[in-house]
């Protein structure tokens, strides 16, 4: 048990998950009406579009993944500055710029030089799931804005979705996460949608993919051409936050060749099939996920910035 409780230390140290500088009311008195604020702004971009909830959890998850919840993801490129908008895993397919920029905007107007954009986007994360109609959990406040990025990062640290399953668990194991995590954490996959390229090679190459959805996908999927054109992740209830993703696995309905690893007779399966028959017990792992995803080696104290717009450094 010592050398497991090491070893786990020893992970936790290297990656640098820390939430001691950070805290639920860290905006309470400096700026009150922050969290309303992006609550407000995120209902009013879900209404007007359903996939943007799911696009803002993709957005904190592409943030997290790439040195921590920081705000990288939101720098544009300039002459002299590369970020990581244009990283395979964002380029063209990253979206919630302009309503993380409005969130901003309004806030800047309410309390200037206060609210981080990387707390913005954990925030936004959170509002759209629950909107969404999953849970909740209490994200952790007080990250501050990098002014710096990583392009290198994010090409080789967010999971592509041909991983195998071996490799999606050493990739969250990088992060600190267990695999039980990473299952829990896929379940963000009940929303959304995903490009032809993403899905192609599974669609006309895999067996173990359900005939009738096969050839569903194949008519919005040409093998060749077409790569930009969508299909949701979650066929049942692609804009209801809830666990049919599961189910899909099961029935071996998963659209990516990442997400049906998770149940392909490997180590993940029981937990698959937990996740497709108990909703309540997936939405209490994500939540508990998500939190541990949001404390992924932010900057606090003096480290960092508070960006006064999200897309560049002051």
């Amino acid at each position: 048990m010592a050398i497991y409780l090491s070893v786990f230390i020893i992970i936790f140290s290297v990656i640098g998950i820390c939430s001691a500088d950070l805290s639920s009311d860290y905006y309470e008195k400096s700026c009150p009406k922050a969290m309303y604020t992006i609550k407000n702004a995120v209902a009013n971009a879900v209404t007007n579009e359903r996939r943007m909830g799911a696009s803002l959890l993709r957005l904190h998850f592409h943030d997290c993944f790439v040195n921590g919840c920081d705000g990288s993801v939101l720098l544009d490129d300039t002459s002299d500055f590369t970020g990581e908008k244009s990283a395979k895993p964002n380029s063209n397919s990253l979206r919630g710029f302009d309503v993380i920029d409005k969130i901003k905007s309004q806030i800047e107007k309410l309390c200037p030089g206060i609210v981080s954009c990387a707390d913005i986007v954990a925030v936004a994360a959170r509002d759209s799931v629950v909107l969404l109609g999953g849970p909740s959990w209490t994200v952790e406040l007080g990250r501050r804005d990098s002014t710096t990025a990583s392009l290198d990062t994010a090409n080789s640290d967010i999971p592509s979705p041909l991983l195998d399953l071996d490799d999606l668990i050493t990739n969250f194991a990088n992060k600190g996460f267990t695999a039980k995590e990473m299952v829990a954490l896929s379940g963000g996959h009940t929303i959304g949608k995903a490009q032809c390229t993403t899905f192609r090679q599974r669609v006309y190459n895999e067996t173990n993919i359900d005939s009738s959805l096969a050839t569903s996908l194949k008519s919005n999927c040409p093998s060749t051409g077409g790569d930009d054109t969508l299909s949701s992740l979650d066929a049942t209830t692609p804009v209801l936050f809830d666990n049919h993703f599961y189910k899909n696995l099961v029935n071996n309905k998963g659209i990516l060749h990442s997400d049906q690893q998770l149940y392909s007779g490997g180590s993940t399966d029981a937990q698959v099939k937990i996740y497709s028959t108990h909703p309540i017990t997936f939405d209490a792992d994500f939540a508990k996920a998500m939190v541990k995803l949001g404390n992924l080696s932010p900057l606090t104290g003096t480290n960092g910035q508070i960006r006064t717009n999200c897309r560049k450094i002051n």
